[in-house]
């Protein structure tokens, strides 16, 4: 093979990087830097060139053709933007990077918002101005948080985040009339603030395959806790955290192999390196931007992670050649931790020319040079972003410790660094925090089941005809045709309660939903049995009667009632001082119902093998597992007033007071067609529990969890309880409110009816034979 001498266009970070690891090449003879900086001049293999200057690139092609260079590897965005890439192709020259049609996917945001609203790829809600006034006007018409980026280039400064909408409009004017941006701003983005955490990911591609490095997380930021103006970046780690294989599959089949595929399609073949900023929102993942080149200072941080044998001229020949599926890039299983040091002042105004000293880093520890130069034999700051140091270990923890000890080689007046780089992979996670269970919060499922089993008997001997005396199901029933009423129907009752979910509604000072609440848990066990709630009757009892808050809470127990069509015919005051805690109250409540006898429910001896079971999609959290929620959110200093982290458009507390869905409209419906052969009620005790009560022995509920999507609230109580799969199972609903035991041959009927009635139906699972528990759930990976 031909050995290879290379014309690296750049000086920064992410230019020393490049030759750092390209010089490692057996293939590659020497590397020449226009203009380079003060790291390239020392690289091994590399000299720097100012003689031509890197945007003059007739002048480069002739200097390439003169030194027999036969790869180019232009590194900023502007040079691919201005077409760098179509002036060495036309002298027969590689060129690794895209075409000038290609990079307007960074060299335009409008463009590539475009394209991805063309070919399906998420990203943030966004529209595209070129005036300023109806920029001006469409920031007043609208209430969610924004984003704004200068469609040019920008040097990665163009995108400003504004807390208000006066600070939203101000940031217009800077952009579009002050000209902050110069022409990068004549258009511009205005888009959905998206919440979620960042990771960006460098993708090689020859316009059909990719092969991508392991994500990585940037900090933009100028200060600790990302705080301030953002910068090109003041530091970098990888692997993140967030980076789950299931994560990396959906991203490279729903955003980064779509995004390749459509460019082909649109016949501006992407070959180069892709770099997708992503927003892991609770939606899933989303494209913040498209850049068409190495990141910075992600580069540096993922370069020193390749294997040493991977040779990174020869992926760089096979994406121009077109055959980089015969290229195997390999990645030590290794962490990467990179600090930039700034100039004082950056990314303001700042000193150049200020003499630096860089002494010897520990092992596997980098200097890359960026904003320097030597002049005279001194090395002298020359940029904002001056220099980084970078390391590779076992561990995250020691990759930071180790950057930070090279950062102590580095010597100059006023240098500035954050000093919290990869802080948000260093949040209590899952693994680190006590799993927390329902016992652990003070419920034992296992204690109530007892208790049930010891009280039988008692409850057996007030037997009476009409009357079986036996619980354990959801509701209780009477005979009143045996019980001596001619041609009466069954009467079937149900009583519950709240549970702790009303101390965050006195908390919020908010009552009414608890009402609602009230009625949902008990009309809902009536119609499991095939019954009709008819009336209802309250019990609120209390130190000192608050008549406000008392009133709020009746008020949703009727709107309970009228959402159930049931009569609200009595209930209870209960003034008892002392009792309870200032104005803590307590409620709970009865529904009484009838049912035709043919209409009863569960038909235990018709289930057979194979019947299928629907599940029926929750509010949420509905109004059990409260004791748990409530520690979680404690453990995790959440306030109840501040904004949810699984909806931030609402409060943490009003998000978990949405109240209990009531189903009884519905499921009447397809209970009178005897489309159902059993129903399940999800509360107290989850999936795991409640499946199994309207089963007979021989038969289990075999569950397959990833039929739904977890919703975002309980990956959040997940994740920060560290709550086992199986305790999810066990304690909460986990987005399914109902269950119901359909034969084959009635699925689409009953999905028909119910998804006409306003149900989100899922086809969660089927029975089996039972051998063991009564309620097996699969697919619990699906919520790790």
């Amino acid at each position: 093979m031909d050995p290879i001498r290379i014309l690296l266009v750049g000086n920064g970070g992410r230019e020393h990087a490049l030759a750092w690891k390209l010089s490692q090449s057996h293939r590659v003879e020497s590397i020449t830097a226009v203009p380079g900086n003060g790291g390239t001049a020392t690289c091994p293999k590399t000299k720097n060139e100012t003689s031509v200057k890197a945007d003059d690139y007739p002048g480069l092609v002739a200097f390439a053709q003169k030194n027999g260079i036969n790869l180019v590897v232009p590194g900023p965005e502007a040079p691919l933007v201005d077409g760098i890439e179509g002036y060495f192709r036309d002298a027969g020259i590689r060129c690794y990077g895209p075409s000038k049609l290609a990079a307007r996917m960074e060299g335009s945001k409008t463009f590539s918002k475009d394209f991805m609203k063309r070919h399906s790829i998420a990203t943030a809600a966004y529209e595209n101005f070129s005036d300023y006034e109806s920029a001006k006007k469409y920031l007043d018409s609208i209430d969610h948080n924004v984003v704004l980026k200068a469609s040019g280039l920008a040097a990665g400064k163009g995108v400003i985040i504004p807390a208000t909408k006066e600070e939203a409009q101000a940031a217009l004017k800077e952009i579009m009339l002050d000209k902050e941006f110069g022409s990068a701003g004549d258009e511009v983005v205005i888009e959905e603030f998206l919440e979620g955490d960042e990771l960006s990911i460098l993708s090689f591609s020859d316009g059909h395959t990719i092969r991508s490095l392991p994500p990585a997380q940037d900090h933009k930021r100028i200060f600790d806790g990302d705080q301030g103006p953002n910068t090109g970046g003041m530091g970098c780690y990888a692997p993140t955290k967030l980076a789950s294989k299931e994560l990396i599959a959906e991203v490279e089949k729903t955003i980064l192999q779509p995004t390749i595929d459509g460019m082909r399609k649109e016949r501006f073949k992407f070959v180069g390196t892709l770099f997708t900023g992503l927003m892991i929102t609770k939606n899933g993942p989303k494209v913040l931007e498209y850049n068409v080149r190495f990141g910075d200072p992600e580069t540096q941080t993922l370069l020193p992670l390749m294997s040493k044998d991977t040779d990174l001229a020869e992926i760089m020949i096979a994406c121009v050649d077109g055959d980089l599926d015969a290229i195997d890039v390999k990645v030590d299983d290794k962490f990467s931790a990179t600090v930039v040091v700034a100039a004082g002042g950056y990314p303001g105004s700042y000193a150049k020319g200020t003499p630096m000293t860089v002494g010897n880093p520990p092992a596997d520890t980098n200097i890359f040079h960026a904003g320097t130069t030597i002049k005279d034999g001194q090395l002298q700051s020359s940029g904002g972003r001056v220099i980084a140091a970078q390391a590779v270990a076992e561990s995250l923890e020691q990759a930071v410790k180790n950057a930070y000890t090279g950062v102590d080689s580095i010597k100059f007046d006023k240098m500035f660094y954050r000093k919290d780089i990869a802080h948000r992979a260093f949040k209590p996670t899952a693994a680190t925090r006590e799993a927390l269970t329902y016992a652990s919060a003070g419920v034992s499922i296992e204690g109530g089941n007892q208790f049930v089993e010891r009280i039988k008997a008692a409850v057996a001997s007030t037997k009476r005809p009409g009357a079986d005396a036996e619980i354990g199901g959801f509701g209780g029933e009477v005979d009143l045709d045996k019980a001596g009423y001619a041609g009466s129907p069954v009467l079937v009752g149900a009583i519950d309660g709240v549970g702790t979910k009303l101390m965050i509604a006195q908390a919020m000072h908010k009552h009414d939903t608890v009402g609602i609440d009230l009625v949902a848990m008990n009309v809902n066990d009536l119609v499991v049995q095939g019954a009709e709630p008819l009336m209802f009757l309250d019990y609120y009892g209390c130190s000192k009667l608050n008549p406000e808050h008392a009133a709020a809470f009746v008020e949703g127990v009727a709107e309970g009632c009228r959402q159930s069509n049931c009569a609200l015919v009595g209930g209870e005051t209960a003034e008892m001082p002392g009792m309870y805690k200032e104005e803590d109250y307590d409620a709970a409540g009865a529904a009484i119902g009838t049912m035709r006898k043919e209409l009863s429910l569960p038909l235990k001896q018709d289930m057979i093998e194979g019947d299928i079971l629907l599940g029926l999609a929750s509010n949420g959290l509905h109004s059990n597992g409260f004791s748990l929620i409530r520690k979680i959110v404690t453990r995790s200093n959440l306030s109840y007033e501040e904004p949810a982290p699984w909806d931030p458009s609402t409060s943490a507390g009003l998000s978990l007071l949405t109240p209990t869905r009531i189903y009884v409209l519905p499921l009447l419906d397809v209970i009178k067609k005897r489309l159902l052969k059993g129903l399940s009620h999800i509360t107290g005790g989850g999936l795991t529990e409640n499946i199994p009560r309207m089963l007979p022995n021989h038969l289990a509920a075999e569950v397959d969890v990833s039929k739904w999507e977890l919703p975002a609230v309980f990956k959040w109580l997940k994740q920060e309880g560290n709550v086992s799969a199986a305790e999810m199972g066990r304690t909460f609903n986990t987005g399914v409110g109902m269950v119901a035991v359909v034969s084959k041959g009635n699925v689409d009927s009953v999905i028909k009816d119910l998804e006409a009635a306003g149900e989100k139906v899922y086809t969660v699972g089927q029975l089996v034979k039972r051998d063991g528990e009564g309620c097996v759930l699969k697919g619990l990976e699906s919520w790790a």
